[in-house]
């Protein structure tokens, strides 16, 4: 990695580097899109997920290094399914998550945390292994509802934004922590524009 991206920075009192900034302006214009349900934003998310692979691997939060590989492929199925999914291959819409998936995310969840953590905590030095494994195991089923046009990705991603807000100040990733607090920002809008247009698309039908 170049040095001039690690090279700390102030930033308006704010300690950070170039390569925590990229990842902050591409993932700010990734999310926006997806509010808007633009598929280009998975191109960002793809770009996103590169930079902060490296960024989170530098501070040991090694659950979530692994999360980015799992954003790039998933920003890939994404950026498909809403180009060329659906029965048509004109894209999907906005629907609400099926109910037999529920009991699949929450042992998904619960098996996921604690081996993840556990292996985490037993073979590596990184740091908060279960509160990092847990918010990326949620973080892994969020992507995969975002990628879906699933509307309670918003949901969980408002819980998890929230979350990682805090983990990351603690990190002193005081820029990263900003970026999520825009995140969780823009998850309440996109569950209320998700819904509205649902809602609309419900009452054409």
């Amino acid at each position: 990695m170049s040095d001039w991206l690690n090279q700390t920075i102030t930033l308006a009192g704010i300690a950070t580097n170039w390569l925590e900034i990229l990842g902050f302006i591409t993932g700010a214009i990734y999310v926006y899109f997806n509010t808007r349900q633009n598929a280009w934003g998975w191109l960002f998310g793809i770009i996103n997920a590169a930079l902060y692979a490296v960024v989170f691997w530098q501070v040991r939060l090694y659950a979530d290094t692994g999360l980015q590989g799992y954003y790039f492929v998933t920003s890939i199925y994404g950026w498909w399914m809403w180009k060329f999914g659906g029965k048509n291959h004109d894209g999907i819409s906005v629907t609400r998550t099926p109910a037999r998936l529920y009991t699949i995310f929450e042992l998904i969840f619960i098996v996921g945390t604690v081996s993840w953590g556990f292996l985490l905590g037993k073979f590596t030095n990184a740091s908060l292994t279960y509160a990092d494994s847990a918010l990326t195991i949620g973080s892994l089923i969020g992507q995969y509802m975002l990628a879906r046009k699933y509307l309670e990705n918003w949901i969980l991603w408002i819980i998890a934004d929230a979350c990682y807000v805090v983990m990351y100040f603690y990190k002193n990733l005081h820029l990263t922590a900003i970026l999520y607090a825009v995140f969780l920002a823009l998850a309440v809008i996109g569950y209320v524009q998700w819904r509205r247009d649902m809602m609309r698309n419900a009452a054409v039908v």
